[in-house]
Formats: C-alpha cells, structure tokens, sequence
C-alpha cells in the first residue's frame, strides 16, 4: 500500500512537470505561429457552390431517374441557365460599355453630365442571381484564423453590392479562446454590418464564449438543434509552481514596476491582493463582453444567459440566442438556386517550418482542451 502511495506522488510530479514543459513548448509554438501568419503571403480562393450541388443534383437524376422523366428535366434545365447565360452576356456588355465611357470622361472632361445621364437611361439595367459568399472559420485558442478571415471580408467588400441582394453566410465553429483575438475577429465581421451586407453566422457544432463574441454580431443566427451556444462568461486559470521550486532548491525571481503590472504568477508566489485584482479584471471583462452581446442582440435576458452556462440549439432558440434551428447544408440548399453560391477562403503559404509548428501547436491545443476537461469533470456525453 506504501508503494502505491509513493508511486501515485511520483506519477503526479511527473505529470506536473510534463504539463510546465508542454506550457512553455506550447507558448513558443503559438508565438511562432502568431508571428508568421500574417506575413507569409497568400491568396484567395474562391469555388463555385451552386454549380457543385447543381452537379451533385444531375448526377442524382442520372441515376434515379428513367431516361424520358431525365429527359423533361434536363431540358427544362437547358433552357432556364440558356436565360441566365443570356442575362450574363448583357450584364458583361453593359458593364463593358459603361468602362468605355468611363475612360473616355476621364481622358475628356468636357462630356456633359446630361448627356451621360441619357445614355444611362438608354440601356436596361440587366438582371442577376444575388450573391452568397459562404466564409469558415474553425476557431482555436487563439483564434489565429482572424488572419484569413481579415482577407475574406477585404475580397467580399471589393465585390459585393448589397442593393442586389448580395450576402455573407459563415460557418461557424469555435469553443472560444482569447479576448483580444476573438474581439478582433468580431471586429472583422462588424465590417461587413458597416457596409450594409447581410450576415448570417450558422453553427453546426459549437459556438460558446468568444465564438458566440462572433456569432452575435450577424444579422442573424441559425443553428444545429445539438449545437453548443452561449457560454458568455470570461475564465481564467493557471498553475503556480512554486512550492515544487522550493521543493527543489530551485529560485525564482521577478521585477515589475507598476503595483499590478503581473497580478498572479506561475512560478512565483501569488498574494490574496493579486487574486483580488486578477478577479476584478475578469469581472471588468465579463461586463464588456455582456455590454457587446446586448448592443447586437437587445432582446436577451443577459442576468438569464450571461451566467457562463452554454445551451443547445433546441434551447438557446427560446432563449433568443439564436434565431432559427438550422445547419448550414439545409441553409446553403435552400438557396443555391436563387443565389450565385460561392466560398471563399484565403490560404497563407506555410513554409515547412510553419507546419510543423502549427501541428505542434494544434496538438498542444487539444492535450491541453483534454487535460481541462477531465480536470474540470465537464465532458458532455450523449447517454
């Protein structure tokens, strides 16, 4: 029973020292990757949603259908993009026409601005679909994808013409992570509620604390009914490995000017005077975060849904977090026939180095996420 006993100190140590180690390698990681994403070049990509589920639709038919009820179809099909093939290439006309005068009002400034008008009047505004443009953003501690979605939203602002009923729809999934790179991630978004284009945020999986920081800032917001959404609280914690250091013979120090330039400390010794000011800047923070919430959804009860508890779709539609119980497939499905659907990413370059350092980044991110959740006893199992 002794040997038990010592030998579950031992494990413990072990374990204790492990995770310090996997702090500190996790820290140089995310610096690392933090430090090099928004330098390494990159471009957008763009991909065609509608004509993929037109195509996923065809080959469907193909299968299913007998030849003669294919046949009715595809030629009703035929017909209708022969429309929308004839009102592209008279948008492409007019637009072409309108860069010739353009250029020649440039080049001569004695044109009269009547007789411009009259040329406009001239010719009919053609008709098109209006645009979706679907954005991801998987979301880590970090939030390190704020990088991308800062140039997705630059692309979107360059084309998009809300007055022609163009939108943004993004699927969103992020458990939460840090304030400031969830604020700038949301900041992002309010670009788009500044330039008047509808925003939809989806969530299929989880958009708790600073993903819902994002979520709340759409237009509107629709959701999975198993969802996790809301968990608008602030957390803090860390371990404090000085009784061990003392164990060990080991001396840490630390010089700060400004009384509460570090309030808690890892490898030092805390004080009750830092933890009280450490939890008066989390409460600070929660007041901001629900002040934020309330600006973009007035209508929640936030003493009701600001407590840190997180709901599923099913719930959080009654409590007014979220509007509609929907995924983001049944969403893009309902409109990729009334609506250009395109998605659009933006991929940085990543050098070897980089990838391996994100890798190692992404699974210090999960070891950590698992060690808190069985710390925490709060995993959530479907029974």
């Amino acid at each position: 029973m002794q040997f038990l006993t010592e030998y579950g100190l031992f494990l413990a140590k072990v374990i204790t020292i492990v995770f310090a180690i996997l702090m500190i390698i996790g820290a140089i990681a995310r610096s690392r990757h933090r430090h090099h994403a928004p330098d390494a070049p990159g471009e957008i990509e763009v991909r065609n949603l509608s004509d993929e589920y037109k195509d996923l639709k065809d080959t469907m038919q193909i299968e299913v259908l007998d030849a003669e009820a294919y046949k009715v179809l595809r030629k009703a099909e035929e017909k209708k993009e022969k429309a929308e093939a004839k009102e592209k290439k008279k948008a492409a006309k007019l637009l072409k026409k309108k860069v010739a005068e353009q250029l020649a009002d440039d080049a001569d400034d004695t044109s009269s601005e009547s007789d411009a008008a009259d040329t406009d009047d001239d010719e009919e505004e053609p008709s098109r679909k209006p645009r979706m443009f679907v954005l991801n953003f998987i979301g880590d501690m970090e939030a390190s994808s704020v990088h991308c979605l800062r140039e997705e939203v630059t692309a979107i602002l360059s084309i998009a013409e809300p007055e022609h009923g163009d939108e943004v729809v993004l699927r969103l999934d992020s458990p939460g992570g840090v304030v400031h790179g969830y604020g700038h991630a949301a900041a992002q978004l309010q670009r788009l509620r500044d330039a008047e284009i509808p925003l939809t945020v989806s969530v299929d999986e989880v958009a708790a604390s600073g993903g819902y920081m994002m979520a709340c800032v759409a237009d509107k917001i629709i959701a999975a009914p198993f969802a996790i959404v809301g968990s608008i609280g602030v957390i803090a914690e860390l371990p404090n490995f000085n009784r061990l250091m003392k164990r060990f013979d080991i001396d840490y120090e630390q010089h700060t000017a400004g009384q509460f330039k570090r309030t808690l400390s890892v490898f030092g010794p805390n004080s009750d005077e830092g933890r009280r000011k450490f939890q008066q800047e989390l409460e600070d923070t929660h007041v901001l975060f629900k002040a934020f919430v309330s600006h973009y959804r007035p209508k929640l009860e936030l003493d009701k849904v600001a407590t840190g508890e997180h709901w599923y779709g099913s719930q959080a539609v009654s409590l007014q977090l979220v509007d509609e119980l929907k995924t983001s497939d049944a969403y893009l499905l309902e409109h990729y026939e009334s609506h250009d659907v395109f998605e659009v990413n933006y991929e940085f370059k990543k050098s070897l180095a980089d990838k391996l350092s994100l890798a190692s980044f992404l699974t210090l991110d999960r070891l950590m996420k698992a060690w808190y959740q069985r710390l925490s006893n709060r995993n959530n199992f479907v029974r």
